[in-house]
């Protein structure tokens, strides 16, 4: 499991913007990444922030230290740690308060505590723990006059809930004993809603605390939660507060936590189960999108060049482009954690495919990456939406954590199926899909573009009767709705308010149908409600994807409820997304699709995942590819020099009358590849360090047909400064 995110970029792609900065310290809070380390030559990143992980102290050197360690080299510091485990050594073996505290772990049935590593439990939130954590822990980042704090993964696993901390805690919440969650799917739903309210309740407490406290120093502090994504919480069947915390006065947003590790998941589709890491990456960050925009929360989008399980380093490179392209396709966020833990990425080595070897990152994937990572410092928010029809919803909810360990009267949903059947089916088709959080419903936001809405009681439930309320008040002013489902999962009779104080309905669905004043009978059928259309199909969703060509049903009535019913134009299948995003085009072409021609994009454009950084006169992009393209006929100012794409950060820019100058700061033992705008050829070129000595080999290539020169030498973190004369 991830240990750790956040944000981290550097550079590029319109560097002329820092022409008058002087000083490496960057004022916004746009690109960042996080670390339990010390600065380092080697991890010297160059983003706007470095989040300092965790507050203990290291021999030689303090938790004081090691933030100053950044702040000496020009770094915005923020700080992160665990709000469900930690290195939390004086609270779990006594040092706090003088009680052992190991017995707060999360406890499956078997007995054992689950383990974040060596005396580090997951814990069970409670209050002397939420003490523990706003006294020595918030307290003392604030103290160190840090002002912005990420909690991450606040996580209750599925398979827990078997120690006496919880069944204490039930006893307070519910008001009766505590129920093994093995016994009846209604005691897993309970268990799975407590363990969603203490982290609920945790979070609020602790941001509580650091708000006031902050403002008793006369400092204003930010709480973010750093999150997997809802959808990756499903999956690994793990409990969190997720959407709920994003209405919460003390949280100020989220880092979407979204890496090849959650993406690769496998998943069905079309009978096959396999990883389809794209696909999953774009509806994991999409359900952060979600789960956010409504609340007008930041939104931080992760992405890691590796991940937490040892794989070869072709495999990190093709899967981190992947989900780099799949965060691109939102063009409404601007903000990123470009890496987490840049010290296990540039210091410790990974295998080579078809060896036994392992060795340090190559330096073409460090280059490639720095200049991926770098443009995320200059990738503009955009109003622009990703090709093909935007206005198919999935609706989804907290609840969908509430229902997936262990297993009841035998009703499985294997990898989430129910979830995935309502989405990969369009998403492998060209769609981009939106999903809609259940508890946002209150925003107008939430349903604002929506034109067709597909939803299903299998695999969640509703929250309360408003939200039926809503989803029917939204259906009578045109809006079309999907349902799909059976309702003859184990959940449907839980101990739920359609089922307790005078209502009596055998199962949620049964309320909504009520509400729309329609009944139900047959396996397929269509309602006109209002000025909407609400389509009943008796399928469970996992059916569309776990057997081969059975989707067609589910995607015709998708068609039809958006071209008939809707209006709203045609519906466009393809094999394809693209959005453009002020220079930068960024292109996913998905495979098991009938259509398998490739994407053509015209030049001339300078390829990103290249790390030669090639000006093409066109790209092809072949199913199951993804693109980041600079075109450079979209180049904004082009008449002014400016870095348009580096595997390093530009800073001390200088336009005079024929000549461009520019210092670049990047990772030692990584290589520096970029693109120059320059208005002609330079007819001198020189390359000098940080102590003014000529830099050797340097790689120098001019590029008529974009106007572009190309430069590559040895990047330098005290920085190696160019002067470019024509």
């Amino acid at each position: 499991m991830k240990k750790s995110i956040l944000l981290s970029g550097l550079l590029c792609a319109s560097a002329w913007a820092f022409a008058q900065n002087t000083n490496p310290v960057i004022s916004k809070q746009k690109t960042a990444f996080q670390t339990s380390s010390p600065w380092m030559p080697e991890i010297d990143v160059r983003s706007d922030i470095a989040i300092v992980y965790g507050t203990n102290d290291r021999p030689g050197m303090t938790f004081e230290q090691r933030v100053k360690s950044w702040r000496d080299h020009g770094y915005e510091v923020n700080f992160m740690t665990g709000i469900a485990w930690g290195q939390y050594y004086d609270y779990f073996l006594g040092k706090y308060d003088g009680q052992n505290h190991l017995g707060v772990g999360q406890v499956t049935k078997k007995g054992d505590t689950i383990m974040h590593g060596k005396n580090m439990p997951y814990v069970v939130p409670v209050q002397s723990f939420i003490n523990y954590m706003e006294t020595d822990v918030i307290k003392k980042v604030i103290d160190a006059n840090i002002s912005t704090i990420f909690l991450e993964e606040p996580e209750f696993w599925a398979r827990a809930g078997y120690s006496a901390p919880f069944k204490a805690e039930w006893q307070k919440y519910y008001g009766f004993p505590w129920k093994a969650q093995d016994e009846s799917a209604e005691n897993t739903y309970l268990s799975s809603k407590l363990k969603y309210h203490l982290y609920y309740d945790a979070i609020k407490q602790v941001s509580s605390y650091a708000k006031t406290y902050g403002k008793s120093k006369g400092m204003n502090i930010k709480v973010f939660i750093a999150t997997h994504s809802l959808v990756n919480y499903s999956s690994w069947q793990i409990v969190s507060p997720e959407a709920s915390l994003a209405s919460l006065p003390g949280i100020d947003g989220y880092i979407a936590q979204v890496w090849t590790g959650t993406s690769r998941e496998p998943t069905f589709f079309n009978g096959e189960k396999k990883e389809r890491v794209f696909e999953n990456a774009f509806l994991e960050y999409g359900s952060m999108v979600s789960m956010t925009a409504p609340t007008k929360r930041k939104l931080f989008f992760l992405t890691d060049p590796i991940e937490d399980r040892v794989h070869e380093w072709s495999d990190y490179k093709r899967n981190y482009q992947a989900t780099f392209t799949a965060k691109l396709l939102y063009p409404m966020i601007s903000d990123y954690e470009v890496m987490p833990w840049p010290k296990r990425i540039y210091t410790h080595p990974y295998p080579v495919l078809n060896s036994n070897e392992k060795i340090l990152i190559p330096q073409f994937y460090s280059t490639q990456m720095q200049v991926m990572v770098n443009a995320l410092n200059s990738m503009p928010k955009s109003n622009n939406k990703v090709s093909g029809v935007n206005g198919i919803g999935v609706l989804m909810s907290n609840t969908l954590m509430f229902q997936r360990f262990p297993t009841h009267n035998g009703f499985e949903d294997p990898q989430f199926s129910n979830f995935y059947g309502q989405t990969l089916p369009l998403v492998k088709r060209g769609v981009p899909v939106q999903t809609v959080h259940m508890e946002n419903m209150g925003y107008a936001a939430s349903l604002k573009d929506i034109k067709v809405l597909v939803m299903s009681y299998s695999n969640m439930k509703p929250v309360s009767a408003d939200v039926h309320k809503q989803l029917a008040t939204w259906v009578r002013q045109g809006g079309v709705l999907i349902y799909c489902g059976k309702d003859d999962d184990p959940y449907q009779s839980v101990m739920e308010w359609w089922d307790t104080n005078g209502n009596k309905f055998k199962a949620p669905s049964q309320h909504l149908f009520k509400l729309l004043g329609i009944n139900p009978t047959k396996e397929n059928q269509k309602f006109k409600v209002g000025k909407g259309t609400v389509y009943v199909l008796r399928q469970n969703p996992k059916e569309f994807v776990m057997e081969a060509n059975n989707d067609e049903k589910f995607v015709g009535l998708v068609k039809e409820g958006y071209e008939n019913d809707a209006k709203a134009g045609k519906m466009l299948f393809k094999n394809s997304m693209y959005v453009e995003r002020g220079p930068y085009d960024v292109v996913a072409v998905m495979d098991e699709n009938a259509d398998s021609k490739p994407y053509l994009v015209k030049g001339p454009v300078i390829d990103l995942f290249d790390p030669q950084l090639p000006v093409l006169a066109e790209k092809t992009i072949n199913p199951g590819e993804q693109a980041l393209l600079y075109a450079v006929n979209r180049v904004a100012d082009n008449e002014k020099p400016q870095v348009l794409a580096a595997a390093a950060r530009a800073y001390d820019e200088k336009i005079q009358p024929g000549s461009y100058s520019f210092t670049v700061k990047s990772p030692i033992k990584t290589l520096n590849s970029m693109r120059v705008l320059l208005p002609a050829q330079p007819k001198t070129t020189t390359v000098t360090d940080s102590t003014g000595q000529t830099v050797a080999d340097v790689k120098s290539a001019w590029d008529a047909s974009s106007n572009t020169l190309y430069l590559g030498f040895a990047n330098s973190p005290d920085g190696i400064k160019v002067d470019l004369k024509w």
